[in-house]
């Protein structure tokens, strides 16, 4: 197909360069949506052959409205804006970027449990207050020989795993769904979830939010938890109960978290998790660098583009019938 229409839904990239330099390969015209309202998005989209979405929701009232639309491209790895099921209805391709972002988030894991482990944002904040107190960080443990536990093994954790072993942890995982041949090639012990609760020093989430992970870590779950326990979430916010997770680091159920991600996004003045000196946020950036944006553009437009010429994509994420 030559001179496509491709419409895209929402945009956090400085500039879109990388992905329409792939989409003037086809001569396409590329419209903007004006905001990530459904109105706006069907305004743009109806009538193009493809159709670009980063954080908007594309539901199954957009999807019904697209009349020509062949290919749903994610800017991202997750497809939970998307709803596929739909789209598999409607015929439309689904493709996404799952070996996006697999150095970014596995080091921003891994820095975060290691700030948590050494409280190093803890003890710059005491110096740069005028305390240097050294006793303040008390305890430290050492890292090697102690146990994470991985909700998840896919390819982030998979690219955690061996940076985790290098520093002397044992890695254990749950994960109902990744083969035992996948966790014995990385000498990983799977695990039941509530045995990863109980065994683990520290915690990392890496699974889908799906109707089963969402609000996975409950009251219930942190009642299993080694009252030492870090947790750390890189991957979705809503994996964790708010609530659940500041009653468990007030009753002395688990000793810290950093999370890159939360329920709500920016979170509200009164957010429970606020200004707790054993708990580290950062703003949703797990996933960037400058290379990771330019190989999530690049991958994501090369799909679509394969699909508008009637090839297969590299990384569909739905079987059309």
């Amino acid at each position: 197909m030559t001179n496509p229409r491709i419409a895209v839904a929402d945009s956090v990239f400085p500039s879109l360069d990388p992905a329409m330099e792939i989409f003037s390969e086809l001569d396409a015209t590329v419209t903007l949506a004006e905001n990530s309202t459904p109105e706006a998005i069907i305004e743009a989209a109806r009538d193009a052959d493809a159709l670009m979405v980063t954080f908007a929701q594309i539901t199954s009232e957009v999807i019904g409205k697209l009349k020509n639309c062949r290919a749903i491209g994610r800017f991202g790895i997750g497809v939970d804006n998307i709803d596929i099921d739909a789209a598999t209805k409607a015929g439309i391709q689904v493709c996404y970027v799952p070996d996006y972002c697999l150095d970014e988030v596995s080091d921003h894991a891994l820095a975060l449990l290691m700030s948590l482990a050494r409280k190093i944002t803890y003890s710059n904040a005491l110096v740069q207050s005028g305390r240097w107190e050294g006793k303040a960080a008390a305890p430290l443990w050492r890292l090697r020989g102690r146990t994470l536990g991985l909700v998840g093994l896919g390819k982030i954790p998979q690219t955690l795993t061996p940076k985790a072993k290098a520093l002397g942890l044992n890695v254990v995982a749950y994960d109902p769904y990744v083969s035992k041949d996948v966790a014995a090639a990385l000498d990983v012990q799977l695990l039941s979830f509530d045995e990863l609760l109980a065994t683990s020093d520290y915690i990392s989430l890496h699974a889908p939010l799906t109707k089963e992970t969402t609000n996975l870590f409950d009251a219930d779950a942190f009642a299993k938890t080694k009252p030492e326990a870090l947790l750390i979430n890189t991957a979705r916010g809503p994996i964790i109960d708010e609530q659940a997770m500041a009653n468990a680091l007030d009753a002395g159920r688990i000793s810290g978290a950093g999370l890159d991600v939360m329920p709500n996004e920016p979170p509200s003045a009164d957010c429970p998790l606020l200004n707790r000196d054993n708990v580290i946020l950062t703003p949703h950036t797990a996933y960037y660098s400058e290379d990771a944006l330019f190989d999530l553009q690049t991958k994501a437009a090369r799909d679509v583009v394969s699909v508008l010429s009637g090839e297969a994509p590299v990384y569909p994420f739905n079987q059309l019938i």
